[in-house]
């Protein structure tokens, strides 16, 4: 499957998008709703462009839990058909959608009462289990729950505190890149025909005699060119920006977001003995303790913001806050110097209703998403969660669609994103490859949980240049290759796009990865033709960013924080928003 994504791809899809002939549907907003919009769209057969005006997932979609679930918190506000939609959902990643990028998680939900939260906790886990297999059309992946006493449930994750729990339930969810899946949602899209551009600002929206929505323009923010895209539909997919997006249609009515903050950490791996996550019930929402190959997440918080969109950062507070909840269960207790990554990303939360006189071309609410047509040709959705983006987004073209979606149905229940296609026998012959390359089944389950059966790819550019199979300097874990890829095939512009969304060094290092960009620009500097002068502003806006983030970490207050992240200026800067100055 040809799913490439590169500059040169970039430009191409910026002309044909803005030729005369248009395209039928224009997505705005490229983190996994306007992904999966982009890739339901155009495998209807739709001409379909996504424009996204940072790098692939920058927002939201990049900062999450990084977690495939059902929501089993759900259920105790006995919202059955929510948490079934997305139990089914979970099944169709975790077997055919991307089986190379979510992976089954086991969790321990420690139990503080020996009899009366266990019964009722077995309930809710047992309904949890029992719609799982519902939604698995007879390829459940996980299995079911299983009950500890106190010393079975320490036997599983010693470093529990014993006085923390009477016993625990273990029970299964998943886990995911967040990142990474978008991205494959995006080159999926593209291998289908869809035109994507990353970096491209919708600046306004066009409108017919009759008010309607016909199109964008778009500003090209690598180069400051400026195109117009008529399009038959546009689809806001903006998250925490639906609002900012809504008036460039000059219309009161749409949906209303707020944002939340969740903060999260990573420790090392050896920082905790554990063979499974945890599920941690807290006062404000739960805590997850979710086990990767190198490092632990913990997370999350959940707090109003209401500074700027574009660099939500955690505090002192949030770090705090979450160590805190963490120690209540664990010994040794974690400290600040086990850190070695923070995050913080803004979710969107929808309001109740439709803002304005409430009069909208038509409406559609499902549980958490809503659907709103706010003027004709214009199609706006916000709410949700990343595991029902694919949900989301047949919801949202069908409304753009009208009368004409019966006729035009979704696909995307059974379509496998690139990587994922014959991933079962990669699987069978990983230890044959592994064995020819030298390499470790460590190192050989890391490509394989990345790119599925792109793995071959990867093979024919080390074969072409052995070089590329060397481990990358001062990061070894990763194979030049990755770098490489991460350009000619993911589309990455920019260090930082690299190191956040690609080869995410920034989340897994106390340093955030400022010693490993010398190495990564001399990759790819000869694939984006950067001379000296540019490998240096490369490194150079990386490392400040870095700087700033780490900055903030130790401010107490969101304000404080936010302008200590401010302090380090954007390489490539979007254009003035009303939630950002």
């Amino acid at each position: 499957m040809d799913g490439q994504l590169n500059a040169e791809r970039r430009g191409a899809a910026l002309d044909a998008m803005s030729d005369h002939e248009g395209v039928d549907v224009l997505v705005i907003g490229g983190g996994v709703t306007g992904a999966g919009i982009a890739l339901d769209a155009t495998t209807r057969g739709l001409r379909t462009a996504v424009v996204e005006m940072q790098d692939w997932s920058s927002g939201t979609s990049s900062r999450s839990s990084k977690l495939v679930h059902g929501g089993l918190r759900y259920l105790y506000q006995l919202d059955f058909p929510l948490v079934a939609e997305a139990l089914r959902e979970r099944s169709r990643l975790l077997t055919t959608i991307a089986p190379h990028l979510v992976r089954a998680q086991p969790f321990l939900w420690p139990l503080r009462t020996p009899v009366i939260e266990r019964a009722y906790s077995a309930v809710g886990v047992g309904m949890y289990d029992l719609l799982a297999r519902l939604g698995s059309r007879g390829r459940r992946k996980v299995p079911m729950q299983k009950h500890y006493s106190k010393k079975g449930a320490l036997r599983l994750f010693p470093q529990m505190r014993p006085d923390s729990l009477t016993g625990a339930i273990r029970f299964y969810d998943a886990r995911v890149d967040d990142s990474r899946l978008v991205i494959g949602l995006i080159r999926t899209a593209v291998a289908h025909g869809a035109l994507a551009a990353s970096r491209t600002q919708v600046t306004s929206l066009t409108k017919g005699p009759a008010g309607e929505i016909t199109g964008a323009v778009l500003a090209d923010l690598e180069t400051g060119e400026e195109r117009t895209v008529r399009a038959r539909h546009v689809i806001n997919a903006t998250g925490v920006w639906t609002e900012e997006t809504e008036t460039l249609s000059d219309s009161a009515a749409g949906l209303e977001v707020l944002a939340s903050k969740g903060a999260h950490i990573v420790v090392p791996k050896d920082r905790i003995r554990g063979e499974t996550g945890l599920f941690l019930r807290t006062e404000k929402s739960v805590l997850f303790v979710i086990p990767w190959d190198r490092y632990w997440i913990i997370g999350t918080t959940d707090t109003p913001w209401t500074s700027g969109r574009l660099h939500p950062v955690a505090t002192a507070e949030d770090i705090d806050y979450i160590l805190d909840h963490a120690n209540e269960v664990l010994t040794p207790a974690l400290t600040r110097d086990d850190i070695i990554g923070v995050w913080a990303g803004l979710r969107p939360l929808l309001q109740p209703g439709v803002k304005g006189d409430g009069e909208v071309a038509s409406t559609k609410v499902s549980r958490e998403h809503t659907v709103v047509q706010p003027v004709p040709g214009l199609t706006v959705i916000a709410g949700g969660k990343l595991t029902t983006y694919r949900e989301m987004a047949v919801d949202a073209v069908d409304m753009a669609l009208g009368s004409r979606a019966k006729s035009m149905p979704s696909i995307t229940a059974d379509l496998p994103l690139v990587g994922a296609e014959g991933f079962t026998a990669l699987q069978a012959r990983a230890s044959r490859l592994a064995a020819e390359r030298g390499w470790t089944r460590e190192r050989m389950e890391h490509l394989m949980f990345r790119y599925g059966t792109e793995v071959s790819l990867l093979l024919e550019s080390i074969d072409a240049d052995p070089s590329l199979g060397e481990p990358l300097p001062e990061a070894e874990d990763y194979l030049q290759a990755e770098v490489a890829f991460a350009v000619t095939h993911e589309g990455a512009l920019h260090l930082q796009d690299i190191i956040d969304h690609r080869v995410r060094i920034v989340t897994e290092r106390r340093d955030r990865g400022i010693p490993v960009l010398p190495a990564i620009a001399e990759i790819v500097a000869p694939l984006l033709g950067w001379d000296r002068e540019r490998i240096d502003k490369e490194i150079a806006a990386a490392t400040e960013r870095a700087e700033a983030e780490m900055s903030a970490e130790s401010a107490r207050s969101d304000a404080e924080a936010e302008k200590a992240r401010l302090a380090a200026k954007d390489l490539i800067a979007i254009r003035p928003l009303a939630s950002d100055g």
